[in-house]
């Protein structure tokens, strides 16, 4: 079956749904969301928790459906785009058969997933109890908060907020939390018992996990006894979609590089929400969701695709930032630290030219991203050389000289 529409959204979560409710409200005409769950909502139909705004993580989901279908999108669940067909035909498989579908722009919001535990290098046999967060919540929504469906003892690993809330979970359902392990020495708030600084090594168990083995911040190993180990955190952008249309790669984020206006380099393709750098809160993707919609009715209206643009590369203490080009004005960035930074230094240079300085008024901590204001962006030389924005936590990477652009 050959279709086309107007705008084709890859990705029924918090963005793509956003992104679908501003543009058919907009009159972009047929806009259409491909969803490969059975349900649209995303990640938050598995977070019976609050912090979605005024609503729960199931309530939100169902609103931001809701919000899309009144406006006009079309939302198709059961359906994943498996390919392309060409720079703007998607192969889509549907539980009708296959179909290409053709679009004037697409949205790519196919949001981001935990790191297997494969992938994180920790040895051991296969053994039945280990969970990603993920699994976790779904076995919670599906089964509801039962202990036999999970285990009677659990550790949790990891340092993010995520981890609290797995661990919250699992005292819900009855499960004892034996303790959390955060690699990191230092961060947010968990619920203990918590051993800070330590990691797991390997897992022990044949059939069902009966341990897991865990190295100190001192170096020194032991063995922690439980029946389950919830793997949080850790998160990496869904983008085979991406990578596989072509689609040019952030070597910082491994998500698509986008410009400000969420323009990937393949005209007419756009992304938005988690697939550009990992978990972001729900409430922040969805932003980004309504963002996109402005650049997709400007392409629509035929607003030229700009080039390549300026590369904008972390340096120092900075992890990564978003957007990841500039192609013109930029009204702030996302930026996200390596470590934990008090009021850190920032210097932004092109080619050897300071744009800006400032000493940031705040803690940055590497499991949160702060938004950043870009004036200095004005400044940028749209033919010179990547721009470098560098965190430290001195001014040690100042170069001193006097600042072509600055905040106020």
């Amino acid at each position: 079956m050959n279709r086309t529409v107007d705008v084709l959204v890859v990705g029924g979560g918090p963005a793509g749904l956003a992104a679908a409710a501003r543009l058919a409200a907009a009159g972009a005409g047929r806009v259409e969301v491909l969803e490969r769950e059975r349900v649209a909502g995303g990640v938050p139909r598995h977070c019976g928790r609050a912090g979605f705004g005024p609503y729960t993580g199931p309530g939100y989901a169902r609103r931001a459906v809701d919000e899309a279908v009144r406006s006009g999108a079309r939302v198709r669940t059961g359906v994943g785009a498996t390919g392309w067909a060409g720079p703007l035909t998607l192969e889509v498989t549907a539980p009708t058969g296959p179909e290409w579908v053709t679009a004037r722009a697409v949205v790519l919001a196919t949001g981001a997933r935990e790191r297997p535990r494969s992938a994180r290098l920790v040895p051991g046999s296969r053994p039945a109890g280990v969970l990603s967060t993920g699994e976790l919540q779904q076995s919670v929504e599906v089964f509801g908060l039962r202990r036999e469906r999970i285990g009677r003892r659990a550790v949790v690993v990891g340092s993010d907020p995520i981890a609290r809330h797995a661990a919250r979970t699992l005292r819900r359902a009855g499960v004892e939390v034996a303790a959390i392990v955060a690699d990191r020495s230092r961060g947010p708030r968990l619920p203990g018992p918590v051993l800070r600084g330590a990691t797991v090594v390997e897992l022990v168990g044949r059939g069902r996990l009966s341990g897991v083995v865990v190295r100190g911040a001192d170096g020194r190993t032991g063995l922690l006894r439980c029946d389950t180990v919830v793997f949080t955190g850790d998160w990496l952008p869904d983008h085979e979609l991406a990578r596989t249309g072509g689609v040019l790669l952030d070597p910082a984020t491994r998500g698509p590089s986008v410009d400000p206006a969420l323009r990937t380099s393949v005209p007419g393709v756009f992304a938005a929400g988690n697939l550009l750098r990992g978990v972001e809160p729900a409430l922040a993707a969805a932003a980004e969701g309504r963002q996109v919609a402005a650049g997709v009715l400007a392409h629509l209206a035929g607003v030229p695709w700009p080039g390549p643009g300026v590369p904008l590369l972390p340096a120092g203490a900075l992890h990564w930032l978003c957007p990841g080009r500039l192609t013109g004005p930029a009204p702030s960035l996302l930026l996200r630290p390596t470590t934990r930074l008090v009021r850190p230094h920032l210097t932004v240079e092109q080619d050897g030219r300071l744009l800006h300085e400032r000493r940031l008024p705040a803690l940055l901590e590497p499991h949160r991203s702060l938004r950043h204001a870009a004036a200095w962006a004005a400044a940028a030389d749209p033919g010179g050389g990547a721009v470098v924005v560098r965190l430290d936590a001195t001014g040690g990477g100042s170069t001193g000289r006097p600042a072509a652009a600055t905040l106020a």
